[in-house]
């Protein structure tokens, strides 16, 4: 069995295709570093990652297949799943040999690929849904998360769309990121970008990551009082003879409670 082992990056992933072509090689898995190698491992070929390299595949990648297998691809690899590499890596070996196979569900690596894509996609709906802002004296809107997949990227451009008109926050706790947008004073001259922000000490920034909540010193005086509404908003609506725990939990899962208002 032959073994490549890379970076864990994409364009790692990329240039490991890239040179598995090179080599004439055909390996049966790719592992991230760290990985341990399985009981019957002939040769390991470790991946030094090469951005030319990666770009040549991707570009390779462009010409074969349609533009929602590509997305879906980038979309896959926001999974941060390790059990995605191999999948991923035959799939796109196997689509410079046989063109494009992206709906070939009947290949298992088509398939793992599509369906952690989908996983990442769903996820992404959610976190639409769930995310909860807070308003600071400023005027700046906050919402933590902590997704299981890392989605931040694919609904910032909803949230720039929806809430153009007033500066906001989103921080993913996980992964120690998020990104700001500061509203435009003038709308007529067109959006403000989004920058991608990052805090060398997370301790001393003005809110909790482990519930979402801002500190009572930086919170709008009326944050608290609307908070408050709408958890008596959520009760009021609340039918005790229809509840279904079950159904909720499938709707809402658990694990999005600690930073939503009406659970808390």
């Amino acid at each position: 069995m032959t073994v490549y082992v890379f970076d864990g990056t994409m364009d790692g992933l990329l240039t490991a295709v890239f040179d598995a072509f090179l080599l004439k090689e055909q390996p049966e898995q790719l592992l991230a570093e760290g990985d341990v190698l399985p009981l019957f491992c002939d040769h390991t070929y470790h991946v030094t990652t090469d951005e030319e390299k990666a770009q040549r595949v991707w570009a390779g990648l462009e010409k074969k297949l349609p533009c929602e297998a590509l997305r879906l691809i980038s979309v896959s690899w926001l999974s941060e799943l390790r059990e995605l590499n191999t999948p991923l890596f035959l799939y796109i070996c196997k689509v410079f040999r046989q063109g494009d196979i992206s709906r070939n569900f009947a290949d298992a690596d088509v398939l793992a690929v599509t369906n952690i894509a989908r996983r990442v996609l769903h996820e992404q709906l959610r976190m639409k849904q769930f995310i909860r802002f807070q308003k600071a004296k400023d005027g700046t809107y906050l919402g933590v998360v902590s997704p299981d997949h890392n989605v931040l990227p694919t609904i910032i451009a909803h949230f720039q769309d929806r809430f153009n008109d007033q500066p906001w926050l989103i921080y993913d706790a996980k992964r120690h990121y998020g990104y700001y947008y500061g509203a435009s004073p003038n709308p007529s001259k067109g959006r403000e970008d989004v920058i991608r922000v990052t805090f060398e000490d997370e301790s001393a920034v003005p809110f909790d990551l482990r519930n979402g909540k801002m500190d009572a010193e930086v919170l709008s005086d009326d944050d608290q009082l609307l908070q408050n509404l709408w958890r008596t908003y959520f009760k009021a609506i609340c039918i005790k003879e229809r509840m279904n725990p079950r159904k909720q939990l499938q709707d809402m899962p658990r694990r999005y409670w600690k930073y939503m208002t009406e659970k808390n």
